[in-house]
């Protein structure tokens, strides 16, 4: 077998490949991690990268007074690297110490002496590029940098603008096609990592790159991922459902049934269900419920393919949202499969909704809410924040499916669906504060995955027609938001 598949299936034996949702030093998530400080463990895996290096220094007459590792994977091949080759080796500390010396750069050398940089992975470059920043303050000079694995998300590009020339011994496509052609990886995942490094571009300062080479707010990177893509970031199993059905459906429209009487949100329903990726519910506000509604609504949800949504934004401490959600005269745990929820009590919100399933299997994710959109309302930046740290941190982010917010900066993890209400054409705000925007600007300037359309449907002349256009205006938006990357 080829020297490097070998290699490759190695660092995959003792784990240094990592599969699922890692956030990266750029800030943005990835759906693969590869972690080469698990060498230091393995002497002949580590003295088997060097040896690479060092005969791909000698293959490309990659000549240099002195080589320096940057901090802190890459100094140990650095270290064998200068051994063999019998180079003198300069260390960048990654601050200077408070005493002695004071030195950021440590080792014997002069004004004007060349360094060739090693790193072991790299993404947007910034890594080489601070050490090269540090060196040249020192009066040595760099022109090239060789690294064990390109990430293939910009760096090599980054890297050139500062005059530099970046080596790579791997890309990360090789890795991954290798580890599918020997099995070690489906498909699925090999094609999931393909498209996240087709449309995840990142600059030297960690923000995204478009293809018109502009810069854009790295929290707002998941709104340029497609939301298949997105599905195999996700750790709640219902948003992965919601991203894929958005997907094949074409449509990421949530209608608010907020109605009254049981006959006129059935009858929504059903004429609404082919357009619609989610229901929203206010069952509370239904003047004739029985569990035959929900029945009903149950069978019209599976025959139209959409999810249903109980907006009742549990608020409580978590032993009374359990029994609100899984008791009482509704059993929401029955029959929803996600709900809304205020963080105003805390994670305990997500462990009394995930209590409350202990007699229903229905119920599979909450949407947490950080922002509103009506006027005048009390949320400010901390809550935001604070609100944002509950869905994404922590044990329970595999029951978060996302986050109701207005705004694409409120997070900036992939895996979770923004949904934003408060869409209306044609209406800025109705007489009770509730505030509106038209599809296109939720879509592509709030960031929102979902819009949530209420009146604008219900009181249509024709709700089928009404739902249809605004299906086809959000799914547009969401087309031209991924096309102008």
């Amino acid at each position: 077998m080829d020297p490097k598949k070998s290699l490759v299936l190695k660092l995959y034996e003792i784990n240094a490949f990592k599969f699922g949702d890692y956030k990266m030093k750029v800030g943005i998530n990835s759906p693969v991690y590869f972690d080469l400080r698990v060498i230091v463990s393995y002497p002949e895996v580590m003295q088997t990268i060097s040896n690479l290096v060092a005969d791909y220094m000698k293959e490309h007459n990659l000549v240099a007074k002195h080589v320096c590792g940057v901090p802190y994977t890459a100094l140990p091949i650095a270290t064998i690297v200068a051994v063999k080759e019998n180079i003198p080796m300069v260390v960048r500390r990654k601050e200077a110490k408070s005493y002695g010396t004071k030195k950021l750069i440590e080792g014997i050398f002069r004004l004007g002496d060349t360094c060739l940089i090693i790193e072991d992975v790299v993404t947007s470059g910034s890594s080489i590029l601070d050490t090269v920043r540090d060196l040249k303050q020192e009066g040595i000079q760099v022109t090239d940098a060789i690294v064990v694995v390109d990430r293939e998300q910009g760096g090599a590009k980054n890297i050139a603008e500062h005059s530099i020339r970046m080596h790579s011994l791997f890309t990360l496509s090789f890795l991954i096609n290798t580890l599918l052609e020997a099995g070690k990886i489906e498909r699925s995942i090999a094609d999931s990592v393909a498209k996240y490094i087709a449309e995840v571009q990142i600059g030297s300062d960690g923000n995204f790159v478009d293809n018109n080479e502009k810069q854009v707010r790295s929290d707002f990177v998941r709104s340029k991922i497609s939301y298949e893509v997105r599905a195999n970031l996700a750790k709640c199993e219902v948003t992965k459902e919601l991203f894929n059905l958005m997907s094949t459906k074409e449509t990421n429209l949530c209608l608010a049934a907020d109605l009254t009487k049981c006959a006129q949100v059935l009858e929504v329903a059903d004429k609404c269900g082919p357009y619609i990726c989610l229901l929203k519910t206010h069952i509370d506000i239904l003047e004739d419920f029985n569990n035959q509604f929900i029945e009903t609504l149950l069978a019209i949800a599976e025959r139209h393919k959409f999810l249903i949504m109980e907006d009742r934004k549990f608020a409580d401490i978590g032993n009374t949202v359990s029994l609100q959600c899984g008791k009482g005269l509704y059993e929401i745990a029955r029959w929803a499969d996600v709900v809304t929820a205020h963080t105003i009590s805390g994670r305990s919100v997500l462990q009394g909704l995930k209590q409350s399933r202990q007699s229903f299997s229905k119920l599979r994710g909450v949407f947490l809410l950080a922002e509103m959109s009506v006027s005048g309302n009390l949320i400010d930046d901390t809550y935001k924040e604070a609100s944002r740290k509950v869905a994404t941190d922590g044990i329970d982010i595999d029951f978060v499916a996302g986050i109701v917010c207005q705004s694409a900066d409120c997070f900036a993890f992939p895996g979770l669906i923004q949904l934003t209400p408060g869409v209306k054409i044609d209406e800025k705000a109705d007489k009770l504060g509730q505030q509106y925007n038209e599809p296109e600007y939720v879509i592509k300037e709030k960031g929102a995955d979902i819009a949530v359309v209420g009146r604008g449907i219900l009181h249509a002349k024709c709700i089928a027609t009404a739902a249809a256009s605004y299906r086809q205006r959000l799914w547009s938006a969401y087309e031209d938001r991924l096309a102008k990357k």
